[in-house]
């Protein structure tokens, strides 16, 4: 099977739109986007290949991703963990052990946003969400990759876990190889459609998904009544501009504040164009995941709806009514639980002395690692995250099953 052919720069990928408009309001951040749809990441991508096939490569692995040096590994092995080892000198890490306390102390809301804003606004790029169409994120076991993406916050949250050979370190390495691993086998498929998607797993798409851990989290957790202050949220971006560092974006897409941040999430939007089929169908496969997980217990049928439902309309509140219509989610009485939150804790958060606030600050954190700790446990039953290189491409865009 001959490989895809790459994308070629100057075009555009079909998948664009707006590009004048962008052009004209955001000047040359618009054309660097653009040009990056046309870039991966040659340090994992040259590792990957370098592991295809090799027996040794679980070995080297867990080597690499414990912050040693696989000596003898290839050279490309060597030089892609060699350069994760080396922080920018931006990286500032007390910072980022900082900024991670806000997970926890969102707790409830903070995995709610996670869910149905982070991961939803994610699907809902036609041209960034066929990776995960392809590689099978439609079939089987959503509960079981949900909790796996909660391993990987949580573990990006807790302190130390970015320090080189740091837990987060380690599985934010595996991920990137895995987007690799996903590239490789898309370049090799023939049905990689470079000139309406740009490159697979592609630059412009990594800063978009880092956005989403980053700044897009802040802003669903503030929608739900949690107070962030300026220095939390500027905090928590960073912690997350570094994970998004060790995933491969380049630093010139990293955005280094808040403000930035919003700019390059607007420019986006802008661009990418209203969800497709694809992302409705993802979308639909996460909202309904929780159906599995309850007969799986034994519980009734009315219950699993009402989860649904619940689910329904916290993305709704979350992502709003445009996007949700364009979605097709139903407007439950649950869209209304989320601005009613946000009340309450705005009016609670008013009464209390500075003194009661740092308190409650502490028993929401505290209670906050107790729901995460729950959740992946009740998440991953007992089976460890491995964040395991994928094999083979599991299925199809919804484009292309009528060719």
């Amino acid at each position: 099977m001959t490989a895809a052919p790459e994308l070629d720069a100057p075009r555009l990928p079909a998948r664009v739109v707006n590009a004048a408009e962008a052009r004209a309001r955001f000047g040359t951040e618009a054309d660097a986007l653009f040009a990056a749809l046309a870039r991966t990441d040659p340090l994992a991508d040259a590792c990957a290949e370098a592991l295809a096939g090799r027996p040794e490569a679980p070995a080297w692995l867990a080597a690499g991703c414990a912050g040693d040096d696989p000596e003898d590994a290839p050279s490309t092995v060597r030089a892609f963990f060699a350069a994760a080892r080396a922080l920018p000198a931006w990286a500032d890490l007390p910072r980022a052990d900082r900024g991670g306390r806000l997970l926890f102390r969102a707790g409830v809301a903070g995995g709610i946003t996670l869910g149905a804003k982070s991961l939803v606004a994610g699907y809902c790029s036609p041209g960034g969400n066929k990776p995960l169409v392809f590689s099978g994120a439609l079939e089987g076991q959503v509960q079981r990759r949900l909790a796996e993406t909660g391993r990987f916050v949580v573990a990006t949250c807790t302190p130390g876990g970015l320090h080189p050979g740091g837990e987060a370190w380690g599985i934010t390495l595996r991920v990137r190889l895995m987007h690799a691993q996903v590239r490789r086998l898309l370049r090799r498929s023939g049905r990689w459609d470079a000139a309406r998607w740009g490159a697979p797993i592609n630059q412009h798409d990594m800063a978009a998904t880092a956005l989403l851990f980053g700044v897009v989290f802040v802003e669903g957790v503030r929608q739900f009544g949690v107070p962030v202050s300026r220095a939390e949220a500027e905090d928590y971006v960073h912690l997350w501009r570094l994970s998004s560092w060790l995933m491969g974006v380049e630093e010139a897409l990293l955005p280094a504040d808040e403000a930035a941040c919003r700019r390059q999430a607007e420019l986006i939007e802008l661009t990418q164009g209203p969800p497709d089929e694809d992302a409705r169908r993802l979308v639909r496969a996460l909202l309904e995941s929780p159906r599995g997980t309850l007969q799986a217990k034994g519980s009734a049928e009315r219950l699993a709806d009402w989860h649904v439902a619940l689910g329904e309309g916290f993305c709704r509140a979350l992502v709003g009514d445009a996007r949700a219509d364009a979605l097709g989610l139903p407007r439950t009485p649950a869209r209304f639980v989320v601005p009613t939150s946000r009340a309450i804790l705005r009016t609670a958060q008013k009464a209390l002395p500075r003194a009661a606030r740092a308190r409650a600050a502490a028993r929401f954190e505290a209670f906050g690692r107790r729901y995460w700790a729950r959740n992946l446990e009740m998440g991953l039953a007992g089976v460890p995250a491995a964040f395991r290189l994928p094999d083979a491409l599991r299925s199809r865009p919804s484009s292309l099953r009528a060719g």
